[in-house]
């Protein structure tokens, strides 16, 4: 018989950006886009080194500005659209190679909305296995959030829209749900650990 997924409790968030060091990209999924921010707002308050933020929903800038999350010093926001995304992406690329960073692109869905047709989605999903490519020397993260359900003998699809997620070998896949006590996230590969994140931290 299976053993049960052992259980960690992560406050700080120290195992689990571990795992993120180990594969690059990662794509964290969820169903709840609050749980999202919830989640990134914790990570980044937990990360000391220069975090890039790609936010192409504006979900977390919209707490920024609006005061309900306190920005920090060493957090850069970008907001690209179809038109700036080359300059935008030579940027990060620019910063992230030369710099231990860790680069936030929320989300997937955001991705696929500014890029609506396949060969474009197929262009950014090649700029962000470049990306992580040249930072990987400078042990950089590469952290992609995606909205996201799972459908029988098709695996991940984004929610709504349904397009199948573009992932590699390479890519660590996590889901991120709320339970009672706080945040849960775990691989989604089998017997993979979880690990909890509580409510007052």
């Amino acid at each position: 018989m299976d053993k049960s997924p052992e259980q960690i409790l992560d406050n700080k968030m120290t195992q689990i950006q571990n795992e993120f060091n180990y594969k690059i990209p990662n794509i964290v999924l969820c169903v709840e886009p609050f749980h999202k921010a919830e989640f990134l707002n914790k990570l980044i308050n937990s990360v000391e080194k220069p975090i890039i933020f790609v936010d192409l929903d504006l979900l977390y800038t919209g707490y920024v500005e609006s005061g309900m999350i306190q920005k920090k010093t060493n957090l850069t926001l970008f907001h690209p659209t179809k038109e700036n995304w080359p300059d935008i992406f030579t940027d990060i690329i620019s910063k992230a190679s030369k710099e231990n960073f860790l680069v936030i692109i929320d989300s997937f869905n955001g991705v696929y909305n500014m890029f609506e047709d396949l060969e474009s989605a197929i262009f950014i999903n090649s700029c962000i296995m470049l990306l992580s490519s040249l930072v990987k020397d400078k042990d950089s993260s590469v952290i992609i959030t995606g909205m996201a359900r799972k459908k029988e003998n098709e695996g991940w699809v984004l929610t709504p829209g349904g397009k199948k997620i573009i992932k590699s070998v390479k890519t660590g896949v996590y889901f991120l749900k709320k339970g009672d006590s706080g945040l849960i996230i775990h691989s989604v590969n089998e017997n993979s650990m979880i690990y909890k994140i509580s409510k007052n931290t």
